[in-house]
């Protein structure tokens, strides 16, 4: 079977998968504790990152933002940089650390944003000389790149800025990516089961906040400055995502000599395995008798799927590359043909992954790829008959073509805002391949009912 590869066509953008490189920014950035980002640029670069936030996870986060405005674009936005740290240094007494994210306007103009920061180092030693506050310089510009390359960035200037060497700490660093706290849930149960002590870099579980009976409920991030700080110490690095904290990874290895591994993303049972294999081989742990366990039941939650009710179903899937090509790759463990993967970064990278090259030797189907792509790639196709499908798998973002097309949808990945509470779910692990299986063939038979389509294999005779 072939597998092609190859750009979106056109230059403008139809319906865009991804939002821009300062949300990823910002979104590493709050999974960080006593941290408030300050977004160099106009109001909305926050305002409606917060609101995709939001609305994905149910919670408010703090984002802060120097507020350009026109004057700026001729004067300079340095003087809104020193206003904004100011602000929040006196107005937040716990605030340990700010990442100054630029946008597209501020990288345009060429606000100096190290020597800016060089400057607020020395006045805050003066005005609080008791008191230490990290400013991070993260640059963004919006005009390349997307939220995947953000919050690239983000974690690798985090990780570059405050990783110091020290004493080992007998820790594995696991540099999780753009995944929801759930996920982030399960890494940590996964670590347990093996007796591996963790820093996880960004720990994201705390946004499933709690309202106490005193009624204060606020989500906020649990990777601290010293556990960043720590990471040159650890016994070596696994990030889960290639382009989201792969970077960080390699920079570790390169600057401390902390053994590296990317990937792969443990969606699906061969990926777990690779990744459990790997956390053993860094740390000299056994995988458990649990967790093979566990890994059995999954397999067998996806054999009494696969054949009867998966086989020969056409998928489209799309969304950030780790996510889409993990996907793919877990489909064609359970007989789902993934025939359209469309990535919605320009990271030309990503059109080369060799996961991608392991595709096309294990698929029994056609595969077409499509990088920098937008949703506009996969309606044309459905519009004019060329691509005939019985799934997709995406965020919400595409609701509408499964609406307008009639087909069922699975929403997976970052944002998911017209279904409840997906995000504590975690689609990685052998408990996420056996959800995510599960959830697949719910979704299926219900369309089945609705559509009266070869109901009766429901049935019980």
């Amino acid at each position: 079977m072939s597998l092609v590869v190859a750009q979106k066509e056109r230059k403008g953008i139809i319906n865009p998968i991804f939002t821009c490189q300062p949300a990823g920014a910002e979104y590493a950035a709050i999974g960080v504790k006593d941290c408030i980002p300050l977004v160099h640029g106009g109001q909305g670069c926050s305002m409606f990152v917060r609101l995709i936030f939001a609305q994905h996870l149910k919670e408010n986060f703090d984002i802060a933002s120097s507020s350009l405005h026109e004057n700026s674009a001729v004067l300079g936005g340095i003087p809104r940089i020193e206003e904004g740290v100011k602000t929040l240094v006196a107005r937040y007494p716990d605030l340990r650390i700010i990442p100054i994210i630029t946008t597209c306007s501020t990288e345009t103009i060429g606000d100096d944003i190290e020597g800016t920061i060089n400057k607020l180092n020395r006045d805050l030693k003066r005005d609080y000389p008791d008191r230490e506050v990290i400013l991070v310089a993260v640059h963004t510009p919006s005009y390349k790149g997307s939220q995947v390359t953000g919050y690239n960035i983000a974690v690798h200037a985090l990780v570059s800025t405050l990783a110091k060497k020290g004493q080992p700490n007998g820790k594995l660093n696991v540099i999780t990516g753009w995944v929801n706290p759930g996920d982030v849930t399960e890494i940590k149960r996964l670590l347990r089961e093996m007796d591996v002590p963790a820093n996880i870099l960004i720990d994201t579980e705390t946004f499933d906040a709690p309202t106490m009976p005193d009624k204060s409920s606020f989500a906020f991030g649990n990777t601290t400055i010293e556990d960043i700080a720590d990471s040159a110490n650890a016994l070596g690095t696994i990030a889960l995502c290639k382009y989201e904290g792969g970077s960080a990874a390699e920079f570790l290895q390169e600057k401390f000599k902390v053994p590296a591994i990317v990937g792969p993303t443990p969606l699906g049972i061969k990926n777990t395995d690779i990744w459990l294999q790997n956390i053993s081989k860094l740390t000299g742990k056994p995988i458990p008798e649990s967790l093979v366990r566990e890994r059995g039941k999954a397999i067998d939650a996806i054999a009494d799927l696969a054949h009867m009710f998966f086989a020969n179903k056409k998928v489209a899937i799309y969304g950030d590359p780790d996510l889409v090509i993990g996907l793919a790759e877990f489909c064609l463990e359970c007989e789902l043909e993934p025939v359209l993967l469309l990535l919605g970064d320009d990271n030309k990278a990503c059109s080369k992954d060799p996961r991608i090259t392991e595709l096309e030797k294990n698929a029994p189907c056609d595969i077409e790829v499509i990088w920098n792509a937008d949703l506009w790639e996969l309606e044309r196709r459905l519009k004019d008959g060329s691509l005939k499908i019985d799934l997709i798998l995406g965020h919400s973002k595409g609701r509408y073509i499964g609406i307008d097309y009639n087909i069922p949808m699975v929403r997976v990945g970052f944002p998911t805002f017209d279904r409840a509470g997906l995000w504590k779910y975690p689609v990685i692990g052998y408990k996420g391949a056996e959800w995510l299986a599960d959830t697949i063939a719910n979704t299926l038979f219900a369309d089945m009912e609705f559509k009266h389509d070869r109901e009766w294999i429901l049935n019980v005779w």
